[in-house]
């Protein structure tokens, strides 16, 4: 079982992956720095926050796991 501090780093990592990511395709997307980054700090907030729930529901299952 992995702590709930492991759990929100490997987000925030994740999702930093992600916001530059996302920053990029906005940016080819739509021609604007700023519209872009718009679009992937909301994308970003909504993952992070989705992201915790899901491994914290995970977290709960032992289906899968050795020992």
């Amino acid at each position: 079982m992995e702590t709930r501090r492991r759990s929100v780093v490997k987000a925030i990592v994740w999702n930093a992956m992600g916001l530059a990511t996302m920053t990029l395709v906005g940016l080819v997307a739509t021609g604007s720095v700023a519209v872009g980054g718009a679009l992937a700090l909301i994308n970003t907030a909504i993952g992070l926050t989705l992201y915790v729930i899901y491994e914290r529901l995970w977290a709960g299952i032992s289906w899968g796991r050795n020992g």
